[in-house]
């Protein structure tokens, strides 16, 4: 669901990169395409919103963007490699400017030791190289660390749209 708390940052984020002249692409595993929906909520996105690709599994992870098989035997699907890769892959396969991804365990099973529920990698990247990467361990239920991975990935994008 997009609250008004989400909604307003979607525009803000659409305003920024609007005016940048930047397109964007999502790459999205645990939050399922939330953030493509928050922002192609807002009248007018089509300007701004390139693309969005849900890679919820590891094969669509590969298939889609390109994420090498050998980042998510070896670290998993939530890690930051798989993150940056799932961005870079987002840019290669769009006509976007912006890409960011977002993978990670919304619960709530799923976790391990070493992966609790709530852990989230989030990363964006830009064609001039740029790339950031954020780990967050986001408390609350399903659609609290869904929601909250929205929020912390719209705030990358408006950063990186400078």
């Amino acid at each position: 669901m997009i609250d008004p708390t989400m909604e307003e940052r979607a525009r803000a984020v659409l305003a920024r990169c609007r005016a940048a002249k930047r397109m964007v692409v999502t790459v999205e595993s645990c939050t399922g395409g939330l953030l493509a929906a928050a922002l192609t909520a807002i009248a007018g996105s089509s300007d701004v919103v390139e693309r969005g690709f849900v890679t919820y599994t590891n094969d669509a992870k590969t298939e889609l963007v390109g994420v090498p098989a050998s980042f998510l035997e070896r670290v998993g699907a939530v890690s930051e490699e798989v993150a940056r890769a799932m961005a870079a892959g987002g840019l290669a396969h769009a006509r976007a400017d912006i890409a960011v991804a977002i993978t990670g365990i919304a619960g709530p099973g799923g976790a391990t030791a070493l992966k609790p529920v709530g852990l989230v990698h989030i990363a964006a990247a830009r064609r001039d190289g740029t790339v950031v990467h954020e780990r967050h361990v986001f408390p609350g239920d399903r659609a609290s660390v869904r929601r909250a991975s929205v929020l912390a990935a719209l705030a990358l994008i408006e950063r990186l749209a400078g």
